[in-house]
């Protein structure tokens, strides 16, 4: 089309030109004839004589030629802007298989002229078809497989720095904010219900995927002096396996993205997303890199909560405190836990109980002094009811700690070498190091500059059944605040939520349209020998009703993964159904405030309706809890319900 109109632009004027003259020969030959008014006729139109009839044929002829030679000049400048897209072609095609062009980000992008651009575009893909043919996608797997087979590796050191020079593709049809639990999930889901789909994630960890429960957990009690290096561990059932979901070469360069044959998912680490423009569908980065998307989910988790007392009393401080969440956080806190004599752990939660037991088997083989302080009269008081949670106090101080309850912190100082910690009754603990687990902030650092509603009861980001929180933007994890169609709107802060919530998220990514309607659950070990897993609304404030029974050697964390073969209970969990569930024909006795509690199933109650359970040294039985939950009905008799689960069989 431009060529054409390029012709008719030099022809139009010969044509002009022609046709003036015509018009003023006419006139001429017009005055001349009206003196001889008998030659008008047709004597001189039919026989082509001389004078004015032979003229009109000359600028016939003139005419005819211009036309010609028009043509001809069209068809040679068609023919000579072939031969020059072709030679460009050949140009740009052998500069793209020049190594240097790969270590280059410019290259491409320098091509200055626009007319060009469809044309670079094309020339593109064949470039790296040879380049990503080596590195293939591992094919899709089931979303149960979020966790790597014990063959994974550690992380290789060169993956961790992003080199300056790395090329961030600039569009992705699927973009992951966060480079967590929920985000890997929402990946591998993707991928499963579309092969060659090109996921993202860009996280500002250095490190690709991983799961966080060891590092409160199995990581400590490895017997590998090299831990903090490998991330490997061994689990309660003894098979050993790695921190990060799966190996390196899962993933494929951020840099092949784009011409990847049959897509894959790759990962920017060390990079932040820190502006979204929802309307124009892009993200940027914390270095003014844009990247546009398709779809996009938010999976940015939470930050570590503080106690203002000590983010006011200064650097020193500060730097003797550690807000546990990450692989660094895990790393650090090891090699102070092996220089320093005195470590105190605020917080009477999982996280805080969790680091306790396993601080406290490690000072009995040193002299490192442990002590974990809390506001509530005992261990998780805010989630066991209250005889439990004495028991479960008594169970960490056996483990080596010394639990300060009813503590609630007026101030912190550093004053000679010691960190003291003043307690509004008065009490004084000093200590080199401070660990402080009081929660979860959930990250909503986007909300603003995406216009995304936040939640103000529960924080996090507020999204319908389907997790969506716009036309194109999903979310899932810690930081979604989602709709449960049986306990109203909640926010859960658990691995499995996180599995569930981004398996889902990337299922309805890819057009599933699923509410939620999961019931997650969630689980924690004080150490090998004790652990209790839970679902749907656990607060000591509601009433509860346990039944209990004598453990045996298989009521214990460690045995319940022998015989499932999975270190991280939930992912079978959430595969089961409770339909073939059982009721045990053995009388069940409602025990409660007894000084053994071996194993049993708590019962909380909203209304006389069941909707939370812990299961208590009993595992693989939660799809039950989950039916019951969902059932919604209000039950005359506990005691029949606490068969379902048999806790009394031997």
């Amino acid at each position: 089309m431009l060529t054409c109109r390029t012709v008719w632009k030099k022809v139009a004027p010969l044509a002009r030109t022609s046709s003036t003259v015509c018009r003023q020969n006419v006139r001429r030959a017009g005055l001349n004839n009206g003196r001889i008014p008998t030659r008008v006729p047709a004597a001189h139109m039919s026989g082509g004589l001389p004078g004015g009839g032979g003229d009109n044929l000359k600028y016939a002829l003139l005419v005819g030629a211009a036309t010609v030679g028009g043509l001809a000049y069209a068809f040679y400048t068609l023919k000579g802007d072939q031969q020059r897209y072709q030679e460009r072609i050949t140009e740009i095609s052998s500069r793209s298989q020049k190594p240097a062009a790969k270590e280059s980000a410019t290259p491409i992008p320098s091509q200055p002229p626009a007319v060009e651009a469809t044309e670079t575009k094309a020339t593109i893909e064949p470039k790296p078809e040879a380049e990503s043919s080596s590195p293939e996608p591992s094919p899709p797997a089931s979303a149960t497989e979020v966790a790597a087979t014990s063959e994974t590796t550690e992380q290789p050191p060169a993956v961790d720095s992003t080199p300056a020079s790395l090329k961030v593709p600039s569009h992705a049809s699927y973009l992951l904010i966060g480079g967590g639990t929920a985000s890997f999930a929402a990946a591998r889901s993707i991928r499963a219900r579309d092969p060659g789909a090109r996921v993202l994630i860009v996280t500002d960890e250095p490190d690709l995927p991983y799961m966080r429960p060891p590092l409160s957990k199995e990581l400590w009690f490895s017997d590998d002096p090299s831990v903090t290096e490998t991330l490997r561990f061994k689990q309660w059932n003894g098979k050993e396996r790695s921190i990060y979901f799966q190996p390196p070469s899962f993933y494929i360069n951020p840099e092949e993205l784009d011409s990847a044959e049959n897509g894959g998912v790759a990962v920017l680490i060390g990079k932040k997303v820190v502006q979204m423009d929802v309307r124009g569908n892009k993200v940027k980065l914390d270095d003014d890199t844009e990247i546009s998307y398709d779809k996009c989910l938010i999976a940015t988790g939470g930050i570590p909560r503080n106690l203002q007392v000590i983010e006011r009393a200064g650097e020193e401080v500060m730097k003797r405190t550690t807000l546990f969440r990450k692989i660094e956080d895990f790393r650090s806190l090891d090699k102070v836990s092996r220089n320093v004599k005195s470590i105190t752990i605020i917080g009477g939660g999982f996280l805080g109980s969790e680091l306790a037991c396993a601080l406290g088997r490690r000072s009995i083989e040193s002299d490192l002094e442990v002590i974990q302080m809390f506001p509530e009269k005992g261990n998780m008081g805010k989630v066991l009811p209250e005889y439990l949670s004495n028991w479960t106090t008594e169970k960490v101080k056996k483990e080596g700690v010394k639990v300060i309850t009813e503590a609630l912190v007026k101030s912190v100082t550093y004053k000679d070498d010691k960190l003291e910690i003043q307690l509004k009754d008065g009490r004084l603990v000093k200590t080199d190091h401070i660990v402080t687990a009081v929660g979860l902030e959930p990250n909503v650092d986007l909300a603003k500059s995406g216009g995304l509603e936040v939640d103000s009861d529960f924080g996090g980001y507020r999204v319908n059944a389907e997790l969506q929180a716009r036309s194109n933007i999903w979310v899932a994890g810690d930081a979604a605040c989602f709709y449960d169609i049986r306990l109203g709107r909640r926010r859960v802060e658990h691995h499995d939520h996180a599995v569930v919530s981004g398996r889902l998220a990337g299922e309805n990514m890819t057009g599933a349209s699923k509410p939620y309607w999961h019931q997650s659950m969630f689980w924690s070990d004080l150490g090998p020998d004790v652990g209790y897993e839970a679902i749907g609304i656990v607060d000591s404030s509601l009433p509860t009703v346990a039944v209990f029974a004598k453990a045996t050697a298989k009521d214990t964390p460690k045995a319940a993964t022998e015989e499932s073969g999975t270190g991280i209970r939930s992912e079978s969990e959430t595969e089961d159904t409770a339909t073939s569930a059982v009721a045990s024909a053995t009388p069940a006795p409602v025990v409660e405030k007894r000084d053994d509690y071996g194993k049993g199933v708590i019962f909380y109650l909203r209304d006389k309706v069941v909707v939370g359970i812990i299961l208590w040294n009993v595992f693989n039985r939660m799809p039950i809890a989950r039916k019951i939950i969902k059932d919604g009905e209000e039950h005359a008799d506990l005691n029949e319900v606490a068969k379902l689960f048999n806790i009394h069989e031997d």
